[in-house]
């Protein structure tokens, strides 16, 4: 989070930031960054375990149906990003499932890192808006811990329909792993030599 902007004389906003930081289920530690050492809050994330993933996706389809919403098989609850987790829905999510998240704050200077195929959600007081006015640097990679959740993921895209945002490869995992095994092979062949002193 490279910059938070937060208006002047606006009381009754800095009431509602620190309302819906707490309704996010936000712990006391973080409460008191706001609260105590008025450190700078941009937005305020949920972020759930990539082994959980199917759990939320089935409950975000059964909730839909629910709300008579039909449930194309070329879309994805999850993918798109059409449904925002409310305290309600966090809670029963967690009663019904078995599944809880992380409410994490992000204040200005904060980095959050999100593991591959981690669901996760940011939002405040609307489905796209801030805490305040923030400006964040997002930047997709792919560490070699999570190489198979990325190739995963990219599998999922595949079903998605071919006007949705994350239809396209944008890790390119295959060229990631392509070019990690080549990189790899070099070094060894290069290295072949030292390799075979006894």
């Amino acid at each position: 989070m490279v910059y938070v902007g937060i208006p002047k004389g606006q009381a009754d906003q800095e009431e509602e930031v620190l309302r819906t930081i707490q309704d996010g289920d936000s712990d006391e530690l973080t409460i008191k960054r706001f609260t105590e050492s008025r450190e700078k809050p941009g937005a305020l994330w949920h972020i759930y375990a990539a082994k959980d993933t199917e759990k939320i996706r089935e409950f975000l389809k059964k909730v839909a149906e629910e709300q008579g919403q039909e449930n194309p098989v070329d879309h994805d609850p999850i993918h798109d990003q059409s449904w925002y987790l409310d305290r309600s829905l966090r809670k029963r999510l967690h009663q019904e499932y078995g599944v809880q998240g992380w409410a994490i704050v992000q204040f200005l200077g904060d980095v959050v890192f999100i593991p591959a195929g981690a669901p996760h959600q940011a939002r405040t007081r609307g489905p796209v808006h801030n805490l305040y006015s923030c400006i964040k640097v997002a930047e997709d990679f792919v560490s070699p811990e999570h190489v198979k959740h990325c190739f995963w993921l990219t599998q999922e895209f595949r079903y998605l329909s071919h006007t949705h945002t994350n239809h396209e490869d944008k890790l390119q995992v295959k060229n990631v792993i392509y070019h990690a095994v080549k990189d790899a092979v070099g070094i060894l062949r290069a290295n072949e030599s030292s390799l075979s002193r006894p």
